[in-house]
């Protein structure tokens, strides 16, 4: 389940849409436009879920509209016609990789297509940059974006709390938010474009879960926690008079405003020595309930309470579930049910052993009934039946003794909203995915509402490693955080269980041998029990390998090319090298603990290391190494390496850090030198897929920045050129853990991301563009038509499409189109056809897969180009010898 999630963009960064319609984040000032992108259709690798949501928003205006944020994988939109999720932040960007951690979500209930999310994940130094406040006008199909003074943590302790976001349900155009790290509560009184402190708010806040942490990440002052609007206290137009504000303060932990937000005073009466985790206003009633623990969440709470104020009275009243010393758990997912006000649930949000609680009033909190009872312990009598048949891993593989009991109701249930037009609707966030049941009033009727994954669509993992075997049932290995694994046989589909035997929270690495890929191993994070596991079925049953004295960690691993050894670097002990499958280790000299290890793809006694500047070679299987006289390579171990298949000595090394080496470097003879690619900026790592069609050479694939421009590369010409793959709708925030192509399929790359799971991208070249184009150019006969554009323009470069239509009455099979430029302008990247360019003279000719074009048909290319001075547009166009109509 979700633990502390300090993910792999914070580990290295401190050391050194798919489907449906993208999103697109505009910046609040201009950027330089990115390269153009290859034609590439993006999904996700289905895992469903795997990561926490700590908030679900229904809105109050307009049926089936509810979104889901989550605390490091962006905001999603619920589809009800397919009952699944669109991620809504994929455009956000590697430099602004925080954005991805949300912290609250809003939905404008005056104008339904408004909605606004505050973004950042770590209030301390992890996170380079501030929190922002992103508003769109079309359901999150796009974005506009106000940078804000401080930073938001939506990966922070007390992340579950809220929302701190609010839309003032009678003036829209006034949000509230409420920051961490003693910033105090801030107002927009202009549709959260600009944001200024409400300076006379009295209170910012002091809770911190741990005053001794020097990192800042649990020693930050949680601050502001939750803003609510009494409706019932405004008419539309005019802004609402009373709000509620929840704050971070275990002695004064609810204030109130009746003036609009213009003075504030703390709540007289109400309980203290708890901080009020929700809270949630029932204005038909007069009710405003509130959810307590005594900490922070999402995962630490002792105990805790609930209680009813009533608004026109002032009168506090404790109506919690269960008396306060039977908990030892806080409450939270706080919801009332708009059909039926009266109508009131909460959780147990941190309680682990044996399950969640869920609680439910009918009568305002006068009595309660739950989720699941003791009959004789440990047996239960459960109110509802679970039925993941669609997310079968949320087993855990586990087979619990009574109480507990597989699947788990859930852990970390910060988040559980009735849906606001259906009282049998029902959605709560867990730390692994998000339930929801469709048939809750039987619980009124004393039958069993059925609980369900509710998450398609939802991919929030964060990946550690990847690997695509050659051969085998796999199709793709994963290296995950916090619920270690899975192998995908089809990549369309959710596994039937994660890796177990053993079981890891955080698998670190994994490898395959290259010339038996059913042999497998990988390393991974645990509380007790082995750190390494094996398989010798291409990842489909594994057992647990032996550790070395010492071992705490995962750390790296590398399986020889033929499987008959192994090399383990994990944290804790130095690196380690074995003959079989680990049943006993010895220590491999001439190599510093901490290295990154890998293994040569066709020797098998051949293995490499990297640490701190220094690649090491070992060609005795790992039982010494050496140094390499390399230099020039980066000086920290923000480093990823791979060896190529089918030739030895083959090394591709990508990372470094701005303040240092940074690129991507090649080596030919086992890592005794390295040649730095002039042609890349920056590289974060390197993976190979099968080569294109005629190519000698794999396809290489990396996430870089190349000619200043951060993104997923392809190379199918051995590093020479590179085309961009993504484009800025899909982005996916940090990428740089691993990447690999598919061996088997032609243009397929899977990326890593932090927070959005696997994504793989295919290409719509078939065979990577060689297979048409050269020789005699094709002469097709009829008339055509041109429309050329440009689509983009900065300083010295511009992105062009066109389009070339057959107007004639006869199919053409095979085309070329020329044309001249009048100004010197040069094609750097073209895609979707093949050119040649001498002088002011292009030729731009099909590929294999867009050859034939049928009459009336078109067919279209992109180009991305340099200018100087003027860049004007080519005056004519010819097919062959036939004169173009230019559009």
């Amino acid at each position: 389940m979700r633990r502390t999630r300090i993910l792999t963009a914070v580990l290295a960064l401190a050391a050194g849409l798919l489907a449906g319609s993208p999103s697109a984040l505009a910046a609040s000032a201009p950027k330089a436009t990115a390269l153009a992108a290859d034609s590439y259709t993006w999904h996700n690798a289905r895992i469903d879920g795997g990561g926490f949501v700590p908030g679900i928003v229904f809105n109050r205006k307009e049926k089936n509209l509810a979104y889901a944020r989550t605390d490091i994988g962006g905001a999603y939109r619920w589809q009800e016609s397919t009952k699944t999720w669109t991620p809504l932040l994929d455009s956000v960007g590697w430099d602004e990789w925080g954005h991805t951690g949300v912290v609250s979500l809003a939905s404008d209930s005056v104008d339904p297509d408004k909605v606004y999310a505050a973004v950042g994940t770590y209030t301390n130094s992890w996170d380079p940059t501030n929190g922002a406040v992103l508003r769109s006008g079309d359901r999150g199909a796009s974005w506009q974006k106000t940078d804000l003074p401080f930073k938001l943590g939506g990966n922070m302790p007390g992340r579950g709390m809220g929302e701190r976001l609010a839309v003032d349900p009678n003036k829209d155009s006034v949000l509230y938010l409420g920051a961490p790290s003693g910033k105090g509560l801030w107002r927009s009184t202009d549709s959260g474009v600009t944001w200024s402190q409400v300076t006379n708010f009295p209170d910012v806040g002091n809770y911190v879960q741990d005053p001794t942490d020097t990192s800042g990440y649990a020693s930050d002052n949680q601050g502001i926690v939750w803003v609510t609007f009494d409706e019932s206290t405004g008419t539309s137009g005019s802004a609402t008079r009373t709000i509620y504000v929840g704050v971070a303060d275990q002695a004064n932990a609810v204030y109130r405003s009746t003036d609009a937000g213009a003075t504030w005073s703390r709540v007289a009466g109400q309980p203290t020595g708890y901080l009020a985790h929700k809270g949630v206003l029932d204005a038909v009633n007069g009710y405003l309930y509130i959810a307590y623990s005594d900490k922070g969440g999402p995962y630490d709470g002792g105990k805790g309470q609930v209680w009813r104020y009533a608004t026109a009275t002032g009168t506090w009243t404790n109506i919690s579930p269960v008396a306060e010393a039977d908990t030892y758990y806080g409450f939270s997912g706080l919801t009332v049910d708009r059909q039926h006000p009266g109508t009131v649930m909460a959780t147990a949000y941190s309680s682990w052993w044996p399950d969640t609680q869920i609680f439910r009033s009918t009568d305002s909190g006068g009595t309660w009934t739950k989720a699941w009872d003791y009959t004789s312990y440990p047996n239960r009598s459960n109110r509802y039946t679970i039925d993941v048949s669609s997310s079968p891993w949320l087993t855990f593989g586990a087979n619990p003794s009574p109480p507990e009991q597989a699947p788990k109701l859930g852990w970390m249930t910060e988040s559980l909203e009735i849906d606001p037009f259906d009282s049998n609707r029902m959605m709560y966030g867990t730390g692994a995915t998000l339930y929801g049941t469709e048939n809750l009033t039987n619980w009124d009727s004393g039958g069993q509402f059925t609980v369900k994954p509710m998450v398609q669509g939802l991919e929030e993992t964060a990946v550690e490693d990847l690997a695509a075997p050659p051969s085998g049932g796999a199709q793709l290995l994963s290296a995950l955080g916090d619920i270690g694994g899975f192998r995908h046989t089809d990549l369309t589909k959710v596994p039937s269980t994660m890796f177990t035997s053993p079981t890891f929270t955080t698998t670190t690495s994994l490898d395959f041998a290259e010339t038996n890929p059913n042999t497998v191993v990988r390393v991974g994070n645990v509380d007790s029990g082995p750190h390494i596991a094996f398989s010798t079925d291409n990842g489909a049953n594994w057992f647990a390998g032996t550790d070395p004295s010492g071992v705490s960690g995962g750390g790296t691993v590398a399986a020889a090319a033929d499987g008959s050894r192994f090399v383990w670097s994990p944290a804790g002990a130095g690196v380690q090298y074995t003959t079989g499958f680990g049943s006993s280790w010895s220590a491999s000299s001439g190599i510093p603990a901490g290295a990154i290890v890998e293994a040569d793809r066709v020797d098998a006694k051949t293995f490499y290391g990297f640490k701190s500047g220094k690649f090491y070679v070992s060609s005795d299987g790992g039982a010494t190494f050496t140094a390499s006289s390399a230099t020039g390579l980066p000086s920290g171990d923000s480093v990823r390496f791979k060896a190529l298949s089918g030739t030895k000595g083959d090394v591709w090394l990508a990372g470094g850090a701005g303040d240092g080496a940074y690129g991507l470097w090649h080596s030919t003879d086992g890592g005794a030198t390295f040649a730095k690619l002039a042609n890349v900026d920056q590289a974060d790592a390197i993976g190979f897929g099968k080569a294109a069609t005629g190519a000698s050479y794999q396809t290489l694939y990396t996430s870089a920045r190349i000619g200043g421009v951060r993104g997923i590369f392809r190379s199918t010409d051995k590093g020479a050129t590179w085309t961009r793959i993504n484009d800025d709708a899909h982005q996916w925030g940090w990428t740089g853990a691993a990447i690999t192509g598919d061996p088997r399929v032609y243009g397929r790359v899977y990326v890593s991301t932090n927070g959005r799971g696997i994504v793989y991208g295919d290409s719509s070249d078939g065979d990577g563009g060689s297979g048409g184009g050269g020789g005699t150019d094709p002469t097709p006969t009829g008339a055509c038509t041109v429309t050329y554009r440009i689509t983009n323009q900065w300083a010295g470069g511009f992105q062009a499409d066109v389009q070339l239509t057959n107007t004639g009455s006869t199919a053409w099979n095979g085309w070329a189109l020329g044309w001249s430029f009048a100004d010197g302008q040069q094609i750097g990247q073209l895609w979707n056809a093949d050119y040649t360019q001498s002088g002011a003279a292009v030729t731009a000719r099909n590929v294999s897969w867009n050859g034939t074009v049928a009459a009336g048909s078109s067919v279209g290319f992109g180009f991305t180009g340099s200018w100087a001075g003027v860049n004007t547009k080519p005056a004519s166009f010819k097919v062959g010898d036939q004169a173009c109509t230019v559009a």
